[in-house]
């Protein structure tokens, strides 16, 4: 276990049985979606890659797309 995670928990040790458990949730949960995305990237084939960049070639062309800076402006 990293410091970092030792601390976090010794803080989260702290609270509340239930603010305990909410974090412990989120975390779970985060840990869960991380692992469906990495399954989900893992199993995506060169072929849906091409498609899904056939995709957005498209919408650029259309000009469906937005500049990023209008986005996430700096």
């Amino acid at each position: 276990m990293t410091e970092l995670l030792r601390q976090a928990i010794s803080q989260i040790e702290k609270l509340p049985a239930d603010r305990q458990d909410a974090i412990a949730s989120q975390l779970l949960a985060e840990l869960k979606g991380d692992r469906e995305w990495e399954t989900r990237f893992a199993s995506t084939t060169d072929d849906r890659w091409d498609r899904m960049a056939a995709m957005v070639r498209q919408d650029i062309a259309r000009g469906e797309t937005v500049p990023i800076d209008s986005v996430f402006p700096s």
